[in-house]
């Protein structure tokens, strides 16, 4: 994934219906780690002011350093890396956070057993990425995207697992029919259905440049519903089909 691209969320205000479930993600985690915590994908790095509070330390790794990683708390240390592997030592971390990332991990299964090494025994590993199910078109950043069974099968390794998944109320179910309309609008040009056999790579570029245009539109069409749009519109519950994210967390 390309610094700058429409996968990093920003806090601009087109990004508001993902940037508010994305943070939910972070609050979430923070109601439920302690001690050492090691974050995988630092991405803009908001998630550092509310996650660290709550760890003795927190090391938080990413391919791309971010304005948000030049100044840091006495108790967080970014690491440049690019994973997997992690370079870290086996039973090192109490927990491991990972939220948007494991979609673009080519080997996810490496992926996932490698934060399992780091992590001590009792440790848990929170992860979150997009549910299948919910998506409106093929991400060609993404090498594959998850049903919640499939992501429970990926982390059959560890002693349990705990199916969570992100939902939204009415107000973020409205702004999804209207993406879903107008990415239906984007998507009936493409007649011979080339999202779904062209090569990832040749697709990132004017997959970014319509999804940015396909925000603003958004917009500037539903300006006070985008705007409306807070964290304590989304929720956890019990996963399913319609949740928009899947957020799972497996103890070691």
């Amino acid at each position: 994934m390309a610094r700058g691209t429409a996968e990093r969320v920003s806090q601009d205000v087109t990004d508001n219906f993902v940037f508010q479930r994305s943070r939910l993600a972070y609050v979430e985690a923070a109601k439920r780690v302690s001690g050492r915590v090691l974050e995988i994908g630092t991405g803009s790095g908001y998630g550092i002011s509310i996650i660290a509070p709550v760890a003795d330390e927190f090391v938080t790794v990413d391919k791309y350093r971010s304005e948000a990683t030049e100044s840091l708390p006495a108790n967080v240390t970014f690491r440049e890396a690019k994973v997997p592997p992690l370079p870290f030592e086996d039973e090192s971390f109490d927990y491991v956070v990972s939220f948007q990332v494991i979609e673009h991990i080519s080997n996810d299964k490496r992926f996932v057993e490698e934060v399992r090494r780091v992590l001590r025994p009792g440790g848990k590993f929170i992860v979150s990425t997009p549910n299948r199910p919910m998506s409106l078109t093929r991400n060609p950043w993404h090498v594959r995207e998850y049903r919640p069974e499939q992501l429970r099968a990926l982390l059959s390794g560890f002693s349990s697992v705990e199916e969570l998944g992100v939902a939204g109320n009415e107000r973020v179910w409205e702004y999804y029919r209207h993406n879903a309309e107008s990415v239906r609008r984007i998507m009936r040009f493409d007649v011979l259905r080339m999202q779904w056999w062209l090569p990832r790579w040749l697709l990132q570029l004017p997959y970014d440049v319509l999804n940015r245009i396909n925000r603003r539109k958004l917009y500037s069409h539903n300006r006070e519903l985008t705007e409306s749009i807070g964290m304590d519109d989304y929720k956890l519950q019990s996963v399913d089909n319609k949740c928009f994210d899947l957020f799972y967390i497996a103890t070691k």
